[in-house]
């Protein structure tokens, strides 16, 4: 299971995605460009000690991600129909995350094989990226058994 997150621009949420991996125990892949500088102190602060402990990748755009990731890709998005929990993932599927105001361009969502929605209230548009990482690798990892003990 890994977390890639699609040209991200808010550094505090970078910083706290890298802390839920190292609490899970996940790699992050970094679809750039960054909407911030990579040792931004926000990010730095969010992630705290945590993200030194994180395998990262960062790639320059996504056309190099799909070259060295070729594993299942699962989007979260507002836009899906399928409800996060009624999705069956599997062992080796990346969560792909987009930017905080835009999501991901439609030619990064039709290279998804699946999108998924992680149901909220019809009076919000969205949760902070952070959060919905944390939701819906929690509800990955524990369907296929990979929550850590």
């Amino acid at each position: 299971m890994r977390l890639a997150c699609y040209q991200p621009e808010i550094a505090g949420n970078m910083g706290a995605v890298l802390r839920l991996a190292a609490c899970y125990g996940v790699p992050v892949d970094v679809v750039e460009p960054c909407g911030f500088v990579w040792s931004d102190a926000r990010m730095r602060r969010a992630g705290m000690d945590y993200a030194a402990q994180v395998p990262v990748e960062r790639h320059a755009d996504w056309a190099t991600f799909r070259a060295v990731r070729p594993a299942r890709l699962i989007l979260l998005t507002t836009k899906a129909q399928q409800r996060l929990h009624d999705f069956a993932f599997m062992p080796g599927d990346t969560l792909v995350m987009g930017s905080e105001s835009s999501g991901v361009p439609a030619d990064v969502a039709a290279a998804c094989d699946a999108a998924v929605r992680i149901p909220i209230s019809r009076d919000v548009r969205s949760l902070n990226l952070a959060v919905a990482a944390a939701i819906a690798l929690t509800e990955a990892l524990r369907q296929t058994g990979e929550l850590p003990a």
